[in-house]
């Protein structure tokens, strides 16, 4: 090749060069090469550009869960990072979860401890063919309303807690997410029936729930349920019974609060303000909660006040069915209870029906 050839070829490259440099710097603009450089110094942005924050600045706020601006729907969507959040979910996961878990395991093992020692607590007098009614129509249909809500709410609630350890490698991935997804929408639809319930069983009971000295003659003497041939004396409801009440009302009342915040979220925000009341106790709670915060301060509530409910429901169930004691099922079922049951467990209470005009009836 000679040099002439060669110089023709380089004039060729640069000019293709040359073009190829305009046709960008028309696209993206030209650069400025004689800019200088500057470093990161007072916390300002370098080259005298737009802002007036540092990188370590900016990257702390959006750490701290700052909030900017987006055109999404989603009203947390402007909020890039919220470090509290892995805080909240490893208490979630871990902690959290532990205390359900054990909770009810020990309530179990304390029911089953009780079945073997103390056996099934029976009608001492025998049942004596006479039923006295302890509860009307409308009683029970509140009880069930109340009960068979809770037990659809428990179920896929503890679905949600702990189904991904113990269902998920049993039924697989698709039938578990099947499962779960209903299970959800059940718990969404359903918490407005356990909402009525609760409404329901403070109207109807709560006259007769309200704590006086019998209670403490009953806790004295355990209820009667550890040593036979005890019964204290007792009205309607003994103070066992009232403490069941009071959990699942005010518990209830809690956890509709929260359930409600959950359904809509960043719309209904109650913990700032029940936060600012509770500081007046000195207790130093955070009053400036974000949207997310509500809504995670929110899922930890439900779910401690759902599995302490859960725990103490089962240790209910147990005492109410034949398993446990002997005659108490029928009060929920037909409304009546043998007179002799009636009796030995709430005495006050049948000779105030007694004396009232209220008369026994034969058994069917």
């Amino acid at each position: 090749m000679t040099w002439s050839n060669l110089r023709h070829i380089l004039g060729v490259m640069t000019l293709a060069l040359g073009v190829a440099y305009g046709a960008a710097a028309g696209l993206m603009g030209s650069p400025i090469l004689d800019a200088p450089a500057h470093a990161q110094t007072g916390g300002k942005v370098p080259g005298n550009w737009s802002g007036n924050v540092s990188d370590a600045e900016l990257w702390r706020a959006i750490r701290k869960g700052v909030k900017g601006k987006s055109d999404m729907q989603d009203p947390m969507a402007a909020v890039l990072v919220q470090s509290d959040g892995d805080s909240w979910r490893a208490f979630k996961n871990g902690p959290l979860s532990q205390f359900g878990g054990w909770l009810m395991l020990v309530m179990v093992v304390a029911l089953v401890a009780f079945r073997l020692i103390r056996g099934q607590v029976k009608i001492e007098a025998g049942p004596s063919g006479q039923t006295i009614e302890r509860f009307n129509a409308l009683e029970r249909a509140t009880h069930w309303l109340t009960a068979s809500s809770f037990v659809v709410l428990a179920l896929s609630g503890l679905n949600v807690m702990y189904g991904r350890y113990v269902l998920l490698p049993i039924l697989g991935p698709e039938a578990f997410a099947g499962l779960t997804y209903y299970g959800k929408l059940a718990h969404n639809y359903l918490g407005f029936a356990f909402m009525v319930g609760i409404v329901l069983m403070f109207v109807l009971w709560v006259r007769e729930n309200i704590l006086d000295g019998t209670d403490l003659n009953w806790i004295a003497h355990g209820g009667g349920l550890f040593t036979k041939g005890k019964h204290p004396a007792c009205k309607k409801f003994n103070f066992g019974q009232k403490c069941i009440f009071w959990m699942v009302v005010l518990g209830g009342l809690t956890v509709s609060v929260s359930g409600l915040a959950l359904l809509f979220p960043y719309e209904i925000t109650p913990w700032a303000k029940t936060f600012s009341v509770l500081n007046i106790f000195g207790l130093g709670l955070p009053t400036d909660l974000t949207a997310l915060q509500e809504t995670q301060v929110s899922v930890l509530w439900h779910s401690v006040v759902a599995v302490v409910m859960i725990a103490v429901i089962i240790a209910h169930i147990y005492i109410g069915t034949p398993v446990g004691m002997e005659g108490a099922i029928g009060a929920v079922g037909s409304g009546q209870v043998d007179i002799n049951w009636a009796k030995e467990h709430h005495s006050l209470w049948v000779a105030e029906v007694e004396g009232g005009g209220g008369g026994e009836q034969p058994a069917e």
